[in-house]
């Protein structure tokens, strides 16, 4: 548009009624979204000039896609590309649209479900739930592997979910090929009388959180709390000069042993007091935040729980959307 003709479509909105201004900030909004993603595809073609199919750095504008994204013609192989060729998005037809989805799950509120996101961006809830396992691919390695000065290190506990699980159906289906599956239904623990079962037991999946006083932070899931499983996730990330401050858990005091770090237990008979400078309270603090992050889905289901661990650690250091839709 030209300037002038600019200058006039400014000029005509004082005649705009109360209905026709809600439509235009609607239409404006919309066009916003819009170039945001735009701007953030065109920022990964200049960053990455070579070619995605053969690596040379030669290309020539070459048109633009259906999406308004700019075509480049390889100079090498004579294939064309774009700043979404051979990304997890590269097929997603409204970039605009997973842009809103990234802001929703990285933003300051509580993120949506999946169906109230759904309705407010008008698509089928599968496709958003698509489009979030694709973001949250996009999020893993957000957490710290580099840990410095006093570092907190402890475990949280998450109950196994089997959500989605065919395993009953395909047991009552075909029970000779099929055997029983060692868990009962949720539901059958009221209706059958069977206890549940209170504290941790094998049913609970143990998740390492370590974090440090920078602000780095670590949660990942672990098969088990043994000695060698805890040594080995914490030798790569703690360096020799470290201060380790953990409860009474065995693991800890051995590793702390083998790699000659000074180690401060808090809590536990015959231990030390927390202190101004040595505690475990930003652990602590890290996992009543991760308790009410996972409140929210009601037990995502145990195969997919690395990537909600990187969805709340994405969270807490505050990852941005556009970042995220560049890994994506």
């Amino acid at each position: 548009m030209q300037t002038h003709d600019f200058r006039l479509f400014l000029d005509r909105f004082d005649d705009l009624n109360p209905a026709q201004i809600e439509d235009a900030r609607t239409k404006i909004r919309d066009v916003r979204r819009k170039s945001d993603a735009l701007t953030e595809i065109e920022s990964r073609t200049k960053r990455e000039h070579k070619c995605p199919h053969c690596g040379d750095d030669r290309r020539q504008k070459w048109g633009r896609t259906r999406t308004n994204v700019q075509r480049y013609r390889c100079g090498g192989c004579q294939k064309t590309y774009c700043g979404r060729t051979a990304s997890r998005t590269g097929r997603i037809h409204r970039p605009d649209l997973f842009l809103d989805v990234i802001r929703d799950m990285l933003g300051p509120r509580v993120p949506s479900s999946v169906r109230q996101l759904a309705n407010r961006l008008g698509l089928d809830k599968r496709t958003i739930w698509r489009w979030r396992m694709i973001i949250l691919a996009g999020m893993k390695g957000s957490s710290s592997d580099a840990f410095a000065g006093i570092i907190e290190a402890d475990e949280a506990f998450q109950r196994e979910s089997r959500k989605g699980s065919r395993e009953w159906v395909k047991h009552l289906r075909d029970p000779a090929n099929h055997p029983r599956p060692p868990r009962l239904r949720w539901y059958e623990y009221g209706k059958k009388g069977v206890p549940m079962l209170r504290g941790l037991s094998h049913w609970h999946v143990p998740i390492l959180t370590v974090a440090d006083r920078g602000g780095a932070k670590m949660v990942r899931r672990i098969p088990d709390r043994t000695n060698a499983t805890i040594c080995r996730e914490l030798d790569a990330m703690v360096p020799a000069d470290a201060v380790l401050c953990t409860d009474a858990h065995q693991a800890y005091q051995h590793f702390a042993k083998g790699k000659g770090l000074e180690h401060f237990v808090v809590g536990g008979k015959g231990k030390a007091q927390a202190t101004a400078s040595h505690h475990i309270q930003n652990i602590n603090s890290l996992h009543s935040r991760y308790s009410d992050f996972i409140l929210l889905f009601r037990g995502p289901a145990s195969k997919y729980l690395a990537g909600y661990l990187d969805w709340f650690v994405a969270r807490q250091i505050g990852l941005t959307p556009a970042a995220v839709f560049r890994a994506a």
